[in-house]
């Protein structure tokens, strides 16, 4: 009953932290992304909802880059507010543990690692691949609407072989009307027009493809190139000038079937490795046929196929018994198959090299995602004894060394990820090294957890306690 009720006192003085932590990690580190695309949002006249989306689902890769930090943090300000308040020395002096205070820890960090791992399979990759689709469609979309007051604002067709400048000294976007408006219009070779009107109003058709400029109290000055001295000054009262094919709706287009290795999951990552391997075998045997082929072929043996660059060669080798040309040329630098044969080596060759790169790729993101899965229980093996050992530290020494941690973890990981992108050792290593050595130096603070000294601290506490209430009881002695 004692080790229950410690058990979920544990899990509920972790839990705040926890949270706390990861809203705030979260926060930086997502405001930080947004910060960096958001120059590619402005001047594109984005609805709130395509705005709104594309923060959603910006998040997953926020959080699978802050879970583990959380776990980390909340342990250490868990413990370190334990210490403090000599909470564990008091579980000592009362027969528990510190080691055993991990057990609970333990399962909450496995819990975490369990939904980290179906958060990188599942979530992580959807998100990135439907994210990618939506930048993508951002990226085609054209900014017609997106005018700028007082400066030359350009107007394309999504042909692009039409193109109007406008400028209007002020613009209403709520009413969609415009004052003082000039446009310039060169698109055709003999009429140059620039037309000038006090105000005007914006409107799409139904298909939102074509924009249509009402103008009022306006002239329009046209140059004719096509005769000396041509000009005309027309004046109106209301003019409609439509712009067509300028649309500024967002196309999307849902369902792309391109995934790069971020955007996949475990099962679609290990496949691509299966194919790329089984792919990369098949050319190897076929290497080694063809560079078999060309030694029999050179030593006068007879071939297992008669194929048509057998067939040919054969013909180079009766019309050349000597090896030679006329004019003493070899037949290696003469003869057009040889130079074919050799091309072809390396063109299988190069292949192979793709090939290894590819599968390597999509076994560097496997491995990334289990390490960062299993970094949760790493950080939680990890945190309890470092927190011990400042039991004055407060929120400045969790911050502190957190940070030193994560700092350290992540240069870990990406030099990990270079290192195998490069194919200089396998990802197996690479990926969890950083793992590795944290928990190795969370298994060996652990085991000197002090039984000896903690039992020490709580017999000293102890005995503090009687004498202060051996002198309470008598005050005569404690003066004396």
């Amino acid at each position: 009953m004692r080790l229950r009720v410690l058990t979920r006192y544990l899990i509920k003085i972790h839990i705040g932290p926890f949270l706390f932590a990861l809203a705030t990690i979260t926060g930086l580190i997502f405001l930080n992304a947004i910060a960096q695309r958001i120059e590619g949002l402005i001047g594109k006249g984005l609805p709130w909802t395509v705005v709104v989306e594309f923060l959603v689902l910006s998040l997953p890769h926020t959080i699978a880059l802050s879970l583990p930090m959380s776990v980390l943090v909340a342990v250490l300000y868990s413990f370190t507010e334990l210490e403090s308040s000599n909470e564990i020395t008091a579980m000592s002096a009362a027969g528990i543990r510190p080691t055993r205070v991990l057990v609970p820890l333990l399962g909450m960090g496995a819990v975490v690692t369990v939904v980290m791992l179906y958060f990188n399979d599942q979530v992580l990759p959807e998100s990135n691949h439907r994210l990618k689709n939506l930048l993508v469609d951002i990226g085609r979309k054209s900014p017609t609407l997106e005018l700028r007051e007082q400066i030359v604002n350009e107007i394309r067709t999504e042909s692009g072989l039409d193109v109007y400048f406008m400028t209007a000294d002020r613009i209403d976007r709520v009413a969609n009307k415009l004052e003082e408006v000039t446009i310039f219009d060169s698109n055709s070779p003999t009429r140059k027009r620039t037309t000038y009107a006090a105000s005007g109003e914006m409107a799409f058709n139904d298909e939102k493809t074509d924009l249509y400029l009402t103008l009022f109290d306006g002239v329009v000055h046209e140059v004719q190139t096509d005769r000396i001295g041509g000009f005309q000054r027309v004046y109106f009262d209301k003019q409609i000038i439509p712009l067509r094919n300028v649309g500024n709706e967002l196309e999307r287009r849902f369902g792309g079937t391109d995934r790069s290795d971020r955007e996949m999951g475990f099962a679609l990552l290990s496949e691509n490795v299966s194919s790329r391997e089984a792919e990369l075998d098949s050319v190897r045997i076929d290497s080694r046929e063809k560079a078999l082929q060309a030694l029999r072929l050179a030593l006068g043996r007879p071939v297992d196929e008669d194929t048509a660059l057998v067939g040919t060669m054969l013909l180079y080798q009766s019309r050349n018994r000597n090896g030679a040309f006329s004019d003493g040329t070899s037949l290696l630098a003469r003869d057009p198959i040889t130079q074919s044969v050799v091309i072809s080596s390396r063109t299988r060759a190069s292949r192979g090299a793709t090939l290894r790169a590819s599968a390597n790729r999509y076994k560097v993101e496997i491995h990334k995602k289990l390490a960062i899965a299993f970094a949760c229980l790493v950080f939680t093996i990890l945190g309890p004894p470092l927190a011990l050992r400042f039991r004055t530290g407060g929120v400045g020494m969790v911050a502190a060394t957190s940070s030193a941690i994560f700092a350290i973890y992540w240069l870990g990981l990406i030099g990990g990820e270079t290192l195998a992108d490069r194919r200089f050792a396998d990802p197996a290593i690479t990926m969890w090294l950083a793992n590795l050595v944290f928990l190795s130096i969370g298994i060996v603070l652990v085991s000197r957890m002090g039984h000896k000294g903690s039992a020490v601290r709580g017999k000293a506490i102890l005995r503090l306690a009687r004498i202060g209430r051996s002198r309470h009881q008598d005050p005569e002695g404690a003066s004396a």
